[in-house]
């Protein structure tokens, strides 16, 4: 009885042994996913972008930066017979880039120029030196009179904010008196002539430029306020005369 007890176990233990094997094979459903966070994904991608531009020094200038100084005035542009000259700053002229000139602001100084009557506005570079015309403050180029609204009239009231300079505004700077422009070397040359004999030892220079002859009274020691008694003191029939600094 026994040996039958003990045959009847040895056939029945294989199939309990594999019933367990299968539950413990049972499959079971994977955890559900995270939940997402849409207010995080929201704030990662910001609906607008100012514009900016990346200022002479690395600093970012966007369209609501504070001015350091901010000037009103008459602007007008210059494209041909100055296009690929060199301009104030070394560099060559091209009327399709974001520039202006300036009389007295320093070199690669960053404006923010605005149109006073239509608002719109362009961010620029102070590349070269000008206008010499009346009473004008800012030269633009062409690409920046189409912005702000210049180009088709010639001349437009204008705001303009500098935003960001390489040297300070008021002090410090290389200093001249700019006269011109005369139609004739003739002209230039007696004016420069009366320069050299009332202002000695200033430097008097003639040069040629595109729209006709010019002199240049350069102070000893870049003193500005002797720049300004200079052009005070001046007057000429033809053309203007004009303060500028030459850095």
């Amino acid at each position: 009885m026994k040996s039958l007890r003990l045959l009847l176990l040895l056939l029945v233990w294989p199939l309990l042994t594999g019933c367990e094997h299968k539950q413990a094979r049972a499959k079971v459903p994977s955890p559900p996913g995270l939940p997402t966070d849409r207010t995080a994904t929201a704030k990662s991608t910001p609906s607008h972008q100012p514009h900016s531009t990346r200022g002479e020094y690395g600093t970012v200038i966007v369209e609501t930066s504070k001015p350091i100084r901010t000037e009103m005035g008459l602007a007008s542009w210059y494209g041909p017979p100055y296009h690929n000259r060199r301009g104030a700053n070394g560099e060559i002229y091209d009327m399709n880039g974001m520039t202006a000139a300036h009389r007295t602001l320093p070199l690669n100084s960053i404006v923010r120029v605005t149109n006073v009557r239509t608002g719109n506005s362009a961010i620029v570079r102070i590349t070269d030196r000008g206008p010499f015309i009346g009473e004008r403050m800012l030269d633009l180029s062409l690409a920046a009179a189409k912005a702000v609204d210049v180009w088709a009239p010639g001349t437009a009231w204008v705001k303009m904010d500098v935003l960001e300079s390489p040297e300070p505004l008021d002090t410090g700077g290389k200093w001249a008196v700019q006269i011109g422009a005369f139609d004739t070397l003739q002209a230039a040359t007696k004016m420069k002539e009366s320069l050299i004999n009332r202002y000695h030892p200033a430097r008097v220079l003639e040069f040629s430029g595109p729209t006709g002859e010019w002199v240049r009274v350069r102070v000893q020691n870049d003193d500005r306020e002797l720049a300004e008694q200079i052009s005070r003191s001046i007057s000429t029939a033809q053309g203007g005369v004009f303060l500028v600094r030459l850095d």
